[in-house]
């Protein structure tokens, strides 16, 4: 079915009266329509996986819809709205007006394939970004031109540069009358540490904002109907070179952006600045436009530089434009070098970065395939889970529609059907012997051996899951429901892996964990409509955790009959505090050279289990421990002994430990980001005082003013309520996990006292 909307697509607008040659009317794809075959498997140069990333209500999604509309996949227009866009298609996202999970589609631009993830601007589902970007070779970084650089886009840009992606940046709502490109730039520059390469002018401002001149080719873009009974849908609009009857004004300041546009590639790029020295060093006016964007899709790739576009998605203005720059300026799959990847050649190896449930077809995976090539009715071998799986169906994903498909190649995006064990961050190869070859050739290049294993070289890394900030209990409405919630629970988490679920080992309750007030609401409304479960929430608490205050040593020997087996173990270790607002959850195991060079590999793993299970409980309240050393200083055991019962000897050296050092609680502080009117901000400033809040600083946005703040997360439930009324509903926010800080004896006193009171 939607093959055949392409096929009308294109078949309608072959039926349009011929126009202006000064008029541009993009096309999905040439009159000789593509088989499905060539269409789903094109050549690997010509894939341009991207992401769509920003703050929240920056348009992203209303970005996605006119990159659709414009590429032919869709006919009409989608608004968030109206709550009939393609990416936000589940019935929350579509409510509320926010993308809350990040959507494929996939599309032909020009003679490109465009892989593309709309990724939300959230913070509680941080994690749908880190993880798309975790298999994206380029991203689209959009701004609201009114604002700049906001809280979540410094999140979003960071994993894009901790992933090392290549950029666009497009400020949107240039229609704004707020909307500023000088602003935006200065702040991509100052907030980000970015190079911003501005490659289009704006025409126009505010309301009379009508397209923009393209830099390179001195092109100037405008769109608007032709008449006042054409829709102004963005589709046609006019190009022609600018000419000396424009403006003076406008004249001018595109010759200095120009002139600023080459310098500035000049200094980034060596072999450009060699073409001007030798060929256009006195007039730079001369300079091929074809040179000048090699020389920028250079810097773009090698990070030197972000290329900077303008428009307003929502006016239907400048999209087209985005999308050639994405087609010229980022990578192609073939030019993001995988150091692992070469080492499989042409074999398969694929890693699933998300998972999705469907009533009628069980879990379906989205594989970002890296080399070799996928095909249904293929089994596969998943190293991580050291298992054998059968691909059923393959799919080309289209938000919730998919088209099936009979194989794919390195570079795509594929959704499986079949793959019932495997979870984000799996690595899928075609076979085990395929991953001990890959091993071996690993081996061969580097001249070492992994000591845990010859395929520990060749698994893709996988995705870091931020730990949850909020807990809560949930109940079924009757124990008969208990199973049925259990299977939404294990669904639900092996779709978010930011979703923790855990029972009380003393009341025996579900207890629920999430990023947020918002993740938890969420997950909450699913499991009501999508599993027709009435659940019962208990109050929303906060996720502390623990550390330590001195360093000690101590011993702990095991002795236990089991049957006629006697195990005896004795293990002596110290443990030592680290800086309290170190990495979350994040706690250190050592060996002494000497043990661990004595040590069998089954052993030093029973080591780590007992430690690991040890720091899940704090001494003071049972909240995980974070910010913690442990040096394993010696390890006896008696011949006969279980590895279990060395694991079980070294929880219970380290949780005697951790008693001895004396405890502190850790709690979460946020990053606030309060914009609001100068009139209402003393009335924030009050209610941020008592909210243990301090003020780092306050900056000026217009007519607005900007306060950032740390302030503890037990202090801001329902902030959203509070704000809306003591600013009459004129001010947003924003708010990111900044770092765990030790608690001040009084506050900690105080939370002991509640929690006593509450076992």
């Amino acid at each position: 079915m939607i093959w055949g909307k392409y096929l009308l697509t294109v078949g309608l607008r072959c039926c349009r009266c011929r126009v202006s040659c000064h008029i541009r009317h993009y096309r999905i794809l040439p009159d000789d329509v593509k088989s499905l075959r060539a269409v789903a498997n094109p050549d690997v140069s010509k894939i341009r996986n991207i992401g769509i990333m920003a703050h929240i209500d920056a348009g992203k999604t209303t970005t996605t819809e006119r990159m659709l509309y414009y590429s032919g996949y869709t006919r009409a227009l989608g608004d968030v709205d109206d709550g009939d866009t393609v990416t936000d298609f589940m019935a929350q996202e579509r409510e509320r007006g926010i993308t809350i999970q990040s959507a494929a589609v996939t599309f032909d631009w020009k003679t490109h394939r465009i892989n593309l993830i709309d990724t939300p601007g959230h913070v509680d589902f941080t994690l749908e970004v880190e993880r798309a970007l975790r298999v994206l070779d380029g991203a689209v970084a959009v701004f609201d031109a009114s604002a700049g650089v906001e809280a979540q886009t410094l999140t979003v840009w960071r994993q894009a540069e901790k992933h090392h992606v290549p950029c666009v940046c497009f400020l949107n709502k240039m229609d704004k009358p707020a909307a500023s490109l000088s602003f935006s730039i200065e702040s991509i520059k100052k907030k980000l540490k970015a190079n911003p390469v501005l490659l289009q002018i704006p025409v126009g401002s505010g309301k009379d904002f009508s397209g923009v001149v393209d830099l390179l080719t001195n092109q100037k873009l405008i769109w608007r109907p032709r008449s006042m009974r054409e829709e102004d849908d963005g589709r046609i609009f006019e190009s022609k070179p600018l000419d000396e009857s424009e403006e003076p004004e406008l004249l001018e300041q595109v010759n200095e952006a120009r002139t600023a546009l080459i310098e500035q590639v000049a200094d980034l790029d060596d072999e450009f600045a060699d073409l001007l020295l030798t060929d256009f060093g006195e007039n730079f006016d001369e300079v091929p436009s074809i040179k000048l964007q090699e020389a920028v899709r250079r810097v773009t790739l090698a990070r030197k530089g972000v290329p900077v576009l303008c428009g307003s998605s929502l006016r239907n203005k400048g999209v087209q434009p985005l999308l050639d720059a994405i087609t010229a300026y980022l990578p192609a799959p073939n030019e993001r070098h995988h150091d692992l990847v070469r080492w499989y050649k042409d074999d398969l190896c694929a890693l699933a970065f998300k998972v999705l449930h469907d009533k009628q077809r069980g879990p379906l995976v989205f594989l970002r395939i890296y080399s070799g090539t996928l095909k249904p009715q293929s089994a596969v071998h998943n190293i991580n889970r050291n298992s054998v799986e059968r691909i059923s169906r393959l799919m080309v994903p289209f938000a919730d529609q998919h088209v099936e498909i009979p194989s794919m190649t390195a570079g795509n995006i594929a959704l499986t059907v079949g793959l019932k064990q495997t979870t984000t961050g799996d690595t899928i190869v075609s076979s085990k012997a395929s991953a001990a070859a890959a091993a071996r050739r690993a081996h061969n290049d580097s001249g070492t051996g992994k000591k845990r294993g010859e395929h520990a070289n060749v698994v893709l890394s996988g995705v870091e899951v931020p730990e949850p900030v909020f807990f809560c209990t949930i109940e079924p409405p009757t124990m008969a429901k208990q199973a049925d919630l259990e299977n939404a629970l294990n669904n639900l988490q092996r779709e978010d892996p930011s979703l923790k679920v855990r029972v009380d080992p003393d009341s025996g309750q579900t207890i629920l964990c999430g990023m947020g007030e918002l993740h938890i609401e969420i997950i909450h409304d699913r499991i009501r409509r999508e599993y027709g479960i009435e659940t019962h929430l208990g109050p929303l608490q906060v996720a502390y955790r623990e550390s330590i205050l001195h360093e000690v040593s101590t011993t702990e020997t095991l002795d236990r009959t089991i049957g006629e087996r006697r195990h005896v173990v004795t293990v002596e270790l110290a443990v030592t505090p680290l800086d309290s607002s170190c990495t979350v959850g994040s706690c250190e195991l050592a060996f002494t050279e000497e043990l661990g060079a004595k040590l069998s590999p089954e052993i030093k793993e029973a080591v780590e289990n007992g430690a690991q299970s040890a720091y899940l409980q704090g001494p003071l309240l049972g909240y995980p421990l974070q910010g913690v050393s442990t040096l394993i200083q010696s390890v006896h055991i008696e011949p006969g002994t279980s590895p279990a019962m060395v694991s079980a000897c070294v929880s219970r050296c380290v949780q005697k430990a951790l008693k001895l050092a004396g405890g502190q609680v850790l709690e979460p502080v946020m990053s606030l980001e309060v914009t609001v009117g100068e009139e209402r901000l003393s009335s924030v400033l009050g209610d941020l005082a008592q909210r243990r809040g301090t003020v780092r600083d306050i900056q000026s946005r217009h007519d607005d003013k900007v306060l950032l703040a740390t302030v503890p997360l037990a202090e801001m439930m329902g902030y959203s309520t509070i704000l809306r009324t003591v600013t009459s509903g004129n001010a947003t926010f924003t708010l990111e996990l900044d770092t765990y800080e030790a608690m001040n004896p009084q506050d900690q006193n105080a939370l002991l006292k509640k929690v006593s009171g509450l076992l």
